[in-house]
């Protein structure tokens, strides 16, 4: 492997939760019941908003207008920017040793997300300026490119970093992301579990599950 592609909400830093609070803020306000834990893993998580919005509706069997639907997704925004700059954000901690594990072996290292505030949460992360390429939910926009579950945007990284699929592992706690990771056919694909959830990670795709980036780090057995 030459290369790492890592998601950020949840394997980088401990946004997901926040995410999933935003969330399950918008939906209930307008009276859906939404599971921070069980309705955002299976139909938010790793997704741009708008699709996430949509699949979570569908789910629900409700209706809903494209007008709808993108005044839920600008509302999540919303609340979640309201999350952050009250909380602020921090990355996880075994996460920040592999980081720079991976930089002192000479690998080339990118940050893929849906999220458009990719630049302001690595900042207040303090993990700005670690990556060679970033795929955001900008550069997503701009290139009209599709959004995980489909590959695009890890191919994108990778084709930013000038290294194909196969030399190049992907790291994510998402089960779109894993499945992203498989249709794109990378040379490993990492699922981070942080809420229990190892078997579906590995029946979307993952290779290799771990609670933290850390585990990869300890000498094999």
């Amino acid at each position: 492997m030459t290369a790492c592609l890592f998601d950020l909400d949840g394997v980088l830093t401990r946004t997901a939760e926040q995410h999933a609070r935003a969330w399950k803020q918008v939906f209930e306000e307008r009276g859906i019941p939404f599971d921070a834990v069980a309705d955002y893993d299976a139909y938010v998580d790793g997704k741009p908003r708008v699709d996430g919005a949509r699949s979570f509706l569908s789910a629900r069997h409700i209706d809903a207008s494209s007008e709808v639907v993108d005044q839920i997704a600008a509302r999540k925004d919303e609340v979640f920017t309201q999350i952050i700059h009250r909380d602020g954000v921090r990355a996880y901690e075994g996460s920040v040793r592999y980081l720079k594990a991976a930089r002192k072996a000479g690998l080339r290292l990118a940050v893929v997300t849906s999220s458009k505030h990719c630049t302001q949460v690595l900042k207040a992360a303090g993990l700005d300026g670690d990556f060679d390429a970033q795929v955001d939910g900008n550069v997503i926009a701009e290139r009209h490119l599709a959004g995980k579950p489909a590959p695009d945007t890890y191919i994108e990284a990778g084709r930013m970093l000038g290294v194909a699929p196969d030399a190049a592992a992907v790291y994510e706690d998402a089960l779109a992301g894993v499945e992203a990771g498989r249709a794109g056919r990378f040379g490993l694909v990492v699922g981070v579990d942080r809420v229990g959830q190892a078997d579906a990670l590995r029946q979307h795709g993952a290779d290799v599950v771990v609670t933290d980036l850390a585990e990869l780090m300890q000498p094999r057995q």
